[in-house]
């Protein structure tokens, strides 16, 4: 199997230390089902096609420019080689302007990864000695670089044998989680029931392990669609979920019994112990 593409060749520097590094796609949506639009007089593919809003008619490639609209209605056209020119340091170097923590790195800011490798022989041992110092320390490296014509937030941390550099969302793209949780109410519910539901969570617990991971969704459509193409009747939907739980500590009983695990409430120690 070939070795992937790098993404972005460049430098990664920290202070007066510098190697060279490449990214290499950590992710894959080779194996997701993508669809193709079809006219459904005809059943055959569809093309899509930028349009004058005025006039409706199809704009060729070489007539398209990109516009910001600076007004309603009033746009600044932008040409390609003018967005080329915007010269940043980060197209071809991480510079690391600080560390943080590992452990506190706000994972919701977290959006895709990228694998950190020397980019020749001669970066092996800058980076190996960089690596290695992050993960005594058990930090991440925090940079910006220019991906896909796009500057991009992001920190670096070790990883293996090399580094993974994570893409950052922004502070302005995440929604305040107080705007969603302060109406939310602390409800006051049985002790008794807390242990019980732990009991249920003990059995459950595993390590994180992505191998087991299943997309449902991806395996309904194949499912689907492979029924179709042997003209039978599609599978089943799923059930639809039960309505919310009346009998709360009924429910987690059973669940514990279908569990296999005996119950041992503080409640019932104590009359044992009486």
């Amino acid at each position: 199997m070939a070795a992937p593409r790098a993404v972005w060749k460049g430098f990664l520097k920290v202070g007066s230390v510098s190697c060279g590094v490449k990214l290499v796609g950590a992710t894959s949506e080779a194996s997701k089902i993508h669809f193709k639009i079809l006219n459904r007089k005809d059943g055959l593919p569809v093309k899509s096609a930028y349009v004058d809003e005025e006039t409706g008619d199809v704009v060729a490639a070489e007539d398209q420019i990109k516009g910001y609209e600076a007004d309603k209605g009033d746009f600044i056209e932008i040409e390609p080689d003018e967005i080329k020119k915007v010269k940043l340091t980060s197209q071809h170097t991480l510079e690391v302007g600080e560390f943080v923590a590992i452990d506190d790195i706000d994972t919701r800011y977290l959006e895709k990864p990228y694998y950190v490798i020397p980019a020749d022989g001669a970066a092996v041992e800058a980076f190996s000695v960089l690596r290695e110092a992050m993960a005594r320390k058990r930090v991440a490296a925090r940079s910006c670089v220019v991906l896909y014509q796009r500057g991009r937030e992001v920190v670096i941390q070790p990883f293996g044998k090399g580094m993974l550099l994570t893409e950052l969302r922004t502070h302005n793209e995440m929604i305040s989680e107080g705007s969603v949780f302060d109406d939310l109410k602390n409800p006051k519910y049985d002790k008794d029931l807390l242990e019980i539901a732990g009991l249920l969570i003990d059995k459950k617990v595993t390590k994180f392990d992505p191998s087991k991971f299943e997309d449902t969704y991806e395996d309904a459509l194949i499912a689907m669609i492979d029924a179709k193409r042997k003209g039978k009747k599609p599978p089943k939907p799923a059930p639809q979920p039960k309505e919310n739980v009346v009998n709360l500590a009924s429910v987690l009983r059973k669940s514990l019994e279908k569990e296999g695990i005996k119950e041992q409430s503080k409640e019932k120690a104590r009359r044992k112990s009486a």
